[in-house]
């Protein structure tokens, strides 16, 4: 427990944050309709499959278990950074490496293949935040996994930092792991929370195929907007799989020479038709915001205090709203009042609301601040605070994080609301644990990669056990039209993931099978009486959060981060 003094100066920076983001969008809506006082469909009068009421999914960036929780709970705690401390009820049946010892010593990367990134797991400290991304694409993740034996991680996927002392300077760097001295705010989460050790991307590869996994549990039936690329990989029945990151075709700062959209429902589409306000709140969606630094538009950015250079806030590939036609706001058109976000309809009228369920992140608090609190809100932080390595690092992500599930403990409907944090994808970096692959994928289109960092060589796209294969025959799964596909290989890497409610069990680690499809089957079984996307989403296959939760038993901490550490500030009941 920290002083009265830090926890009054912790307040105030909650206060000046609530106003900064308040000011912020009142100045950036513009002239808006005058308020109805038909607010719509309230959230906490819908009828739902168990107390949550509110559900808010922070998507982040690129991060495996084991590369964030391998030690977990064990901190080194040197002197000078944030401890933690775990409880003494802390679970030890964790899968991560920490309760693999030889992992740690004896590593199966620690071999020839991988050259001079021959290594074992490391950690990282403090002043290592700022990494460099490694490479994460379809192909790569599957040779770095070697067919199961994850022992060549450094050859496929690991990338250094140049001039970075020791193994921080070369590929061996993806074994690089951070402990509770730096993503301390995650651990805390964690030891008050539920968090999962059997967590999944739904296929191997980059930002895009897990966003779209996330939104719709599906990456096939894409349609080419415009280029051509190997990141469209042809799924072998006349039709095209996503395998790698392109800009969604609907949006005004996507590339105008390579897109593409996707012809699949989406979790979007289902409340919409049940009048489920819900809405996808993204850093840097309102083109009318000028930024401190004098940035707007598409070109909105902002300066890391982390890494010091100014970062984009907006990427398009990772904006899931703007691949399907049914949910795009093209021209990132503003809500025409405050009552409307979230909302299909302008209340109290039969017109369609421009923004279709599209707004920026300040938006997210000056709802939630004024009472309107979708039922449904997915939220992605601005660039510099995503946790992609190479534009965000966990010191930046942990304050944005922080001051959002602070902010969201301060609501009046915090009793009925549950968050939780998961991944896009690994970032390639190394994680020990292996699923084979339930969804086969058997191309042998040629993809250009790098080995041990050298000049890149021709390999087929599925190579995770043998050339053109991944899985057994008979495994490729169904696409949108009903039919067996390639392109859709997984499981993939194994994902954080977190759920912080008072409904979420305490100190919980679960070890139930789950994936990104997960998180639209949880809204789905919670609000819409279990219908499913159909058309091959992994949503009807996959496993089910529930057992995070315990909703017989209400956790009732409250718990209050410091923005700055992750420390914990406050701690009651």
């Amino acid at each position: 427990m920290r002083s009265n003094k830090m926890r009054d100066t912790i307040r105030k920076s909650l206060l000046s944050t609530a106003a900064m983001f308040a000011v912020a969008t009142i100045a950036s809506i513009g002239p808006v309709a005058a308020d109805k006082d038909d607010h719509g469909t309230n959230p906490n009068k819908l009828k739902t499959a168990t107390p949550i009421k509110h559900l808010v999914v922070i998507f982040n960036e690129n991060r495996s278990f084991d590369h964030y929780f391998g030690t977990y709970p064990n901190a080194l705690n040197p002197e000078g950074e944030p401890r933690f401390e775990p409880a003494k009820d802390t679970p030890t049946d964790i899968n991560n490496l920490l309760s693999n010892p030889s992992l740690l010593t004896n590593n199966p990367n620690l071999n020839p293949g991988n050259g001079v990134g021959a290594s074992n797991p490391f950690r990282l400290d403090r002043t290592q935040a700022n990494t460099r991304s490694q490479n994460h694409a379809y192909t790569p993740e599957q040779l770095a996994s070697d067919g199961g034996k994850m022992d060549l991680f450094p050859a496929w996927t690991g990338a250094g930092t140049a001039g970075g002392a020791g193994a921080f300077g070369t590929t061996a760097q993806v074994m690089g792991i951070f402990d509770g001295n730096t993503v301390t705010a995650f651990w805390n989460y964690a030891q008050n929370y539920a968090m999962s050790d059997n967590m999944w991307g739904d296929t191997f590869g980059p930002s895009t195929p897990g966003l779209l996994n996330m939104f719709a549990g599906q990456t096939n039936g894409i349609v080419v907007g415009a280029g051509n690329s190997s990141n469209a990989l042809p799924d072998g029945q006349g039709g095209v799989t996503l395998i790698g990151d392109i800009d969604p075709t609907f949006d005004v700062c996507s590339s105008k020479t390579s897109n593409v959209s996707l012809a699949a429902k989406n979790i979007g589409d289902l409340p919409n038709t049940a009048n489920v306000p819900w809405g996808s709140f993204y850093g840097g969606f309102n083109l009318q915001t000028v930024n401190a630094n004098g940035t707007s538009g598409c070109a909105r950015s902002t300066v890391s205090p982390v890494i010091g250079v100014a970062i984009p806030d907006y990427i398009p590939h990772h904006i899931w709203n703007q691949y399907f036609t049914s949910t795009a706001n093209p021209n990132h058109l503003r809500p025409t009042s405050t009552k409307a976000i979230g909302h299909t309809l302008v209340p109290g009228t039969n017109t369609v609301d421009p923004a279709n369920h599209n707004y920026d992140l300040d938006d997210f608090f000056t709802a939630v601040g004024s009472g309107n609190f979708p039922a449904v809100s997915f939220i992605k932080l601005a660039a510099f605070q995503d946790e992609h390595p190479g534009n965000s690092d966990p010191l930046d992500a942990r304050t944005g994080v922080v001051n959002l599930i602070n902010f969201l403990q301060g609501q009046p409907d915090w009793e009925s609301t549950a968050v939780i944090i998961t991944y896009d994808d690994s970032d390639g970096w190394y994680d020990h644990a292996f699923v084979p692959p339930a969804h086969g994928s058997f191309s042998t289109a040629t993809q250009n990669v790098r080995n041990n960092g050298g000049p890149a060589i021709p390999v087929a796209a599925d190579e995770l056990n043998g050339t053109g294969v991944c899985g057994v025959p008979g495994t490729a799964p169904n696409g949108v039209k009903g039919l067996p596909v390639n392109g859709r290989c997984g499981v993939g890497p194994r994902l954080p993931l977190l759920v912080i409610s008072p409904w979420a069990k305490k100190n919980h680690v679960d070890h139930t099978f789950v994936t990104q499809a997960s998180v639209p089957q949880f809204i789905e079984d919670n609000w819409l009486d279990g219908e499913r996307l159909g058309g091959g989403s992994f949503d009807a296959t996959t496993g089910s959060i529930m057992s995070l939760f315990d909703f017989k038993k209400k956790n009732n901490v409250k718990l209050i981060l410091s923005p700055d550490t992750g420390e914990v500030v406050e701690k009651s009941k």
